[in-house]
């Protein structure tokens, strides 16, 4: 049995991808920053797995206070049905100095793109993170035939493969070791620190959580929450 097989995978994709998508982290980085000190929020959606990159930046411990993530309650059972992204966004609260973060691998599912399409419409930045090259090569699920990234301000590539999944292993039928979401990550987060770090260059203090595991932190954190409530609680 050979070991280490994803961890070294990873290791060697890691410098590549944050090398190739340097200026684009930028460029989100600056919507994000751009976003909150013109008092908007950072929403983020992803459906399936891609909910793991979506609450990495959001209501997490050093992570913006004015962040949200979008919840649609099936959990994604109805992504490819066109129709359901369009009524359940209506229901969404996103506004012009908002920027959305949409997650998605193949970008060809009606969900988020209903979502960006509402989004697009309100006026709101738009992050998209996918597998460009991969989501170039398939055909849209959405009769409008647009994919997710084509509504983008800024996209983040993953660089994943085609499905995904990444390692051959003898005796399985197919590949496993997908690399989205630790790749995902990292641009996310690399993406935050940026943002960050130019709100503070621009003299503006970013709310951020302090983890509610640290004595104190949760009286910290509701002096702040209660600072964005009115964007926060609604749905």
């Amino acid at each position: 049995m050979k070991k280490n097989i994803f961890v070294d995978l990873i290791l060697d994709l890691i410098p590549g991808v944050v090398e190739e998508q340097d200026e684009n982290i930028d460029k989100a980085a600056l919507c994000v920053k751009e976003s909150i000190t013109k008092g908007g929020l950072l929403l983020a959606f992803g459906s399936g797995h891609s909910y793991g990159n979506a609450i990495e930046i959001c209501g997490r411990a050093g992570g913006l206070i004015p962040s949200k993530l979008i919840e649609e309650p099936s959990r994604g059972i109805y992504e490819m049905v066109e129709g359901v992204g369009e009524q359940f966004v209506k229901r969404t609260d996103i506004r012009e100095n908002d920027v959305v973060v949409l997650i998605s691998n193949s970008g060809r599912n009606p969900l988020s793109i209903e979502i960006a399409e509402f989004a697009q419409k309100q006026g709101a930045k738009i992050i998209v993170l996918t597998a460009l090259a991969v989501s170039k090569t398939l055909t849209s699920r959405h009769s409008n035939g647009k994919l997710l990234y084509e509504y983008a301000d800024v996209v983040l590539d993953n660089m994943g493969e085609y499905g995904d999944a990444a390692i051959t292993i003898e005796g399985l039928e197919t590949p496993t070791g997908g690399t989205s979401s630790i790749i995902g990550n990292i641009l996310l987060d690399e993406m935050m620190i940026r943002a960050l770090q130019l709100m503070i260059e621009e003299g503006y203090t970013p709310p951020i959580f302090m983890s509610a595991n640290i004595d104190g932190g949760p009286e910290f954190n509701q002096v702040l929450l209660d600072q964005y409530a009115e964007r926060l609680y609604r749905f």
